[in-house]
């Protein structure tokens, strides 16, 4: 049923049932939003502490959520179920995204230490040190700090861009290249010794 917003007491709106105030919504009605909220926000809440295991995460699985509820709500079929039931399941499928996520970035961090254990150089790493040999890059990487050593290997070693290393690791982008520019400096500092004491050599 359509609900006609002229004349609406707002005060009438905790009054009216869910797929009412759905209508409501999908016009653009922020105070039938609220009240849709306010009636579902518990049970979506308690849905998203026990799929997040934590309250910080459960809230902004809560928020994302009714973001997609209010930017979404012409998506809704009443002969699919009721409003609850939707919602709820908006919850659900956003959870279900965000632990595939989080899970996909735990692999990702488990690839790159298992690919710095084993260094199997990709062919942009290969091109960068294409003189250097296989040991001497190891011994090289050994110098580098960990976190700045993650960064080299998602972008050398798996091909990352900047941006998909910040995702992964969870860190804001300037921190990715910090700790490029950082891990290659030392690599770079590292290869410079390297050079001079082979000279120094030469000439004794």
């Amino acid at each position: 049923m359509q609900i006609s917003l002229l004349g609406m007491d707002r005060r009438r709106y905790p009054l009216l049932a869910d797929e009412d105030l759905i209508s409501l919504v999908e016009s653009g009605d922020a105070e039938a939003f609220s009240t849709l909220y306010d009636r579902h926000s518990r049970a979506a809440f308690s849905l998203a502490y026990r799929m997040m295991n934590g309250r910080q995460a459960a809230e902004d699985l809560v928020q994302d959520a009714f973001l997609k509820v209010w930017r979404a709500a012409t998506s809704y079929r009443a002969d699919r179920g009721g409003v609850r039931t939707w919602i709820l399941s908006i919850v659900r499928n956003r959870g279900i995204d965000q632990l595939r996520s989080s899970a996909s970035r735990r692999r990702v961090q488990d690839r790159v230490e298992a690919t710095t254990d084993t260094w199997q150089p990709s062919e942009a790493f290969a091109e960068t040190w294409c003189n250097s040999q296989r040991e001497q890059v190891r011994e090289a990487l050994d110098t580098v700090p960990p976190e700045q050593l993650k960064v080299l290997a998602l972008a050398y070693f798996s091909g990352y861009t900047h941006m998909e290393i910040a995702e992964n690791l969870d860190v804001p982008l300037g921190t990715v290249k910090g700790r490029m520019r950082l891990g290659l400096k030392k690599l770079r500092e590292h290869f410079e010794a390297r050079d001079e004491a082979r000279e120094m050599a030469a000439t004794e």
